[in-house]
C-alpha cells in the first residue's frame, strides 16, 4: 500500500494559489488513475484505488495547511499503513517555479504544513515531492505570497512540474524511491 499525501487548503478560495499545488498533483493522478477523491476520511478527501496491482490511498487534508497532521497521522494509524510508505507532496519557496526536487527525509524548512507532519508523525524520514514557487519578486509577505495565485509566465512551467511529480509518483509504485529520486532530481528540464 503506498498513501500519496498533497498539501493544500480547503474550499473554493484557494483553489488556485501557489500552496495548493500539492492538491493539484493529487487532483491529476486521481484523474489519470481514475480514483474519485471524495470520501471524507481522517479529516480529508479520500480516494482509494489499485495501480498496477498495488494498493493506493490519495489524500488531501481537510484541515488547512497548518494542520496537516492531524489529517496524516489518524489515516496512516487506521490504515497500519508506516510512514515508509508514505509520499507527501507540497510547494516550496526556495525552488524556482516549475522545478521539483525528491527527498527521503529533511527538516520542514520553514513550511508550517510540512512543521505539522513531522510533530504528528514523529519523524522527519517521509519522503516528499517538493514544486517550487519561487519566492516573490517584490517585497510582499509570504502568506500573501504562497496564497496567491501564479503569474502568467509561471503558468507553463508549474504545468510542467505538475506533470512531473504525477510521473515520478507513478514511478515510485514501480521501482525504488531513490532510484525516482535521482532520475527525477536530475532532470533539469523545468530550467529550459
Amino acid at each position: 500500500m503506498k498513501v500519496i499525501v498533497g498539501l493544500g487548503n480547503p474550499g473554493i478560495r484557494y483553489a488556485l494559489t501557489r500552496h495548493n499545488i500539492g492538491f493539484w498533483v493529487v487532483d491529476h493522478l486521481a484523474e489519470e488513475w481514475k480514483i474519485p477523491v471524495q470520501k471524507e476520511k481522517w479529516k480529508a478527501l479520500v480516494g482509494e484505488g489499485q495501480v498496477n496491482g498495488e494498493k493506493v490511498i490519495l489524500l488531501k487534508p481537510e484541515t488547512y495547511m497548518n494542520l496537516s497532521g492531524e489529517s496524516v497521522r489518524p489515516a496512516l494509524k487506521w490504515l497500519k499503513c508506516g510512514v515508509e510508505n508514505l509520499l507527501v507532496i507540497y510547494d516550496d519557496l526556495d525552488l524556482p517555479p516549475g522545478r521539483i526536487r525528491l527527498r527521503m527525509k529533511g527538516s520542514a524548512g520553514g513550511h508550517r504544513g510540512v512543521q505539522s507532519l513531522i510533530d504528528h508523525l514523529g519523524t522527519q524520514e517521509f519522503k516528499r515531492i517538493k514544486i517550487g514557487i519561487g519566492r516573490p519578486k517584490v517585497p510582499i509577505p509570504v502568506p500573501d505570497y504562497v496564497l496567491g495565485r501564479f503569474g502568467r509566465e509561471e503558468e507553463e512551467p508549474i504545468a510542467g512540474a505538475v506533470d512531473r511529480s504525477a510521473a515520478a509518483v507513478q514511478q515510485w509504485l514501480e521501482r525504488p524511491f531513490p532510484e525516482v529520486m535521482n532520475q527525477f532530481n536530475r532532470d533539469l528540464s523545468a530550467d529550459q
